[in-house]
């Protein structure tokens, strides 16, 4: 392959991702002190407001950064046409659905099944 000849592995030792992986919304408002009712009671409140709402929380400067937070996630998502970060600000408030996965199975022929059962 083309890419392959790009690829270079990592000595021993060496960080290719010193940051890590970028921190999720809640977990960074965790760390500002939010507890999880908090967070989750926002989310919930702003996920129904409408664009002149969110816009308000924007432009209030008394507005919380949790507020600040989750309205600029909210609307970046809309401009991008994205349902990303509202997938995830849902999930975090009200957690995840379950997820169920049909099986479907067609066996043809003839199964042979042998036990021995000499302990000899």
């Amino acid at each position: 392959m083309a890419n392959e000849k790009n690829l270079i592995p990592a000595q021993k030792g060496e960080v290719r991702n010193p940051n890590g992986r970028p921190k999720k919304y809640v977990t960074l408002l965790k760390e500002q002190g939010y507890k999880l009712a908090e967070i989750n009671d926002c989310i919930l409140v702003m996920l129904s407001m409408d664009l002149d709402e969110l816009k308000d929380v924007w432009q209030d400067p008394k507005a919380t950064i949790l507020e600040k937070t989750i309205a600029n996630a909210l609307r970046k998502s809309l401009e991008k046409g994205s349902l990303y970060s509202v997938e995830t600000l849902i999930s975090r408030a009200l957690g995840k659905p379950k997820e169920t996965a049909d099986v479907n199975q067609t066996v043809s022929g003839e199964i042979k099944i042998t036990l021995n059962l000499d302990n000899g």
